[in-house]
C-alpha cells in the first residue's frame, strides 16, 4: 500500500498553487495576500463528520474574520459536487460554507501538501473516502506564507475548531511579543517570557516584573499593546 510522505512541517513554506474553487479560480498566495489563513482538507464530499465540520466553520467564520484570518476548505471532488454538498450542510447544520472550497479533483493540492503520495494518481474518480483518509489536515499559514500549525485528524473524529482559534490567538500574540503561552492558555491568561530574553531586556519589556518559580519559568501578564 502506498504511503504518504506526511504533511508539511511547521516552519516550511506553504506551497503556492492554482485551483478551481466554489468561488472561482484562485492562485493561493495571491488569494491569501497579507492575511493569515486556515486551509482545512476533507477526503470526499457527502461524508458525515466533514459535513458537521464545514457547517461549524461557517458558523464561527466571524471569529476568524476578527483575527484577520481567511478560511479555505478543500475536498477531493469537483466543484459541482461541492455545491450539492453545500445544500446538505445548510439543511443539516444551519450554515452553508461561506468560504471557498477547493475542488482537488486531480489530487494536485493534496499531493503538494503531503497528504497523498505521488503514486495516488491524477483523478478523484473511483477513489473512496478511505482511499483519501489522510486528507484530514488543518494548516494555519502566516502572512509570510510559512506553515505555523499542522493538525491531522482521523475520519472518525470531528475537528475542534475552537482549539484552532485558541492556537491562532497564541501564534499571533507570540509573533508580536517575546513570550510563549503555557498549557491550556486562553486569551487573558498569564504568559511566559521566552528563555532567549535576557534579564536586562526582560526588565525593559516587562517593567512591572514577573513571577519566576524557576529561573527559566518567568510568568507575566499577557501583553495588550
Amino acid at each position: 500500500m502506498a504511503t504518504t510522505t506526511g504533511p508539511l512541517p511547521i516552519g516550511s513554506d506553504a506551497p503556492d498553487f492554482e485551483a478551481m474553487t466554489t468561488e472561482g479560480p484562485i492562485r493561493f498566495h495571491e488569494w491569501l495576500g497579507n492575511s493569515w489563513g486556515v486551509l482545512f482538507s476533507h477526503p470526499k464530499d457527502f461524508t458525515p463528520v466533514c459535513t458537521t465540520e464545514l457547517g461549524y466553520m461557517a458558523r464561527i467564520k466571524p471569529d476568524f474574520d476578527r483575527r484577520g484570518v481567511k478560511i479555505i476548505g478543500l475536498s477531493v471532488d469537483p466543484v459541482e459536487s461541492h455545491r450539492g454538498w453545500s445544500k446538505d450542510i445548510a439543511e443539516t447544520q444551519g450554515y452553508a460554507p461561506n468560504y471557498p472550497m477547493i475542488a482537488d479533483l486531480d489530487l494536485k493540492v493534496s499531493k503538494l501538501y503531503g497528504m497523498l503520495p505521488a503514486e495516488a494518481g491524477e483523478t478523484c474518480e473511483g477513489r473512496t473516502a478511505l482511499d483519501n483518509q489522510t486528507v484530514r489536515n488543518v494548516y494555519v499559514i502566516g502572512p509570510d506564507k510559512k506553515i505555523k500549525l499542522v493538525l491531522s485528524y482521523p475520519m472518525s473524529t470531528g475537528r475542534n475548531f475552537d482549539e484552532v482559534l485558541r492556537v491562532i490567538d497564541s501564534i499571533q500574540l507570540t509573533a508580536k511579543h517575546k513570550v510563549a503561552t503555557p498549557v491550556n492558555w486562553r486569551d487573558g491568561d498569564k504568559v511566559i517570557i521566552l528563555p532567549a530574553v535576557q534579564e536586562a531586556e526582560a526588565r525593559e519589556r516587562f517593567p512591572h516584573g514577573w513571577d519566576a518559580p524557576k529561573p527559566y519559568l518567568r510568568y507575566v501578564p499577557q501583553p495588550r499593546d
